[in-house]
């Protein structure tokens, strides 16, 4: 059974600072894709950073040059390094996983006020 289970999220002030971490128990991350998804109140769930197997990184263009995806393959467990937060950054944050279908974890939630 695959389980994925973020941690880090929080509230902080603009222009802070934050870590997601997730976890993954039933698959390994570097045999397939792994990434960060977030959904606003009221918008859809989007894609905010990708890590492939071979460690291909893609962004959405609205965290480009803040966020950080990284992966540590002897723990098996994914990171999204979050600075200089917006507001329009607050949103639950999604680890996904790829492997012989697709996994998602519970969320955890990122609120970003002034």
């Amino acid at each position: 059974q695959v389980q994925l289970e973020e941690s880090g999220g929080g509230s902080v002030q603009t222009g802070g600072s934050l870590r997601l971490s997730c976890a993954a128990s039933g698959i390994t991350f570097r045999f397939g894709s792994a990434g960060w998804y977030r959904q606003a109140p009221g918008k859809q769930r989007e894609l905010v950073a990708q890590i492939s197997g071979s460690g291909f990184v893609v962004y959405v263009d609205s965290v480009k040059g803040r966020f950080t995806i990284s992966r540590d393959n002897a723990k098996n467990m994914i990171y999204l390094e979050m600075n200089s937060l917006k507001a329009e950054d607050t949103a639950v944050y999604f680890c996904r996983a790829s492997g012989k279908s697709v996994y998602w974890g519970q969320g955890t939630q990122v609120t970003v006020s002034s």
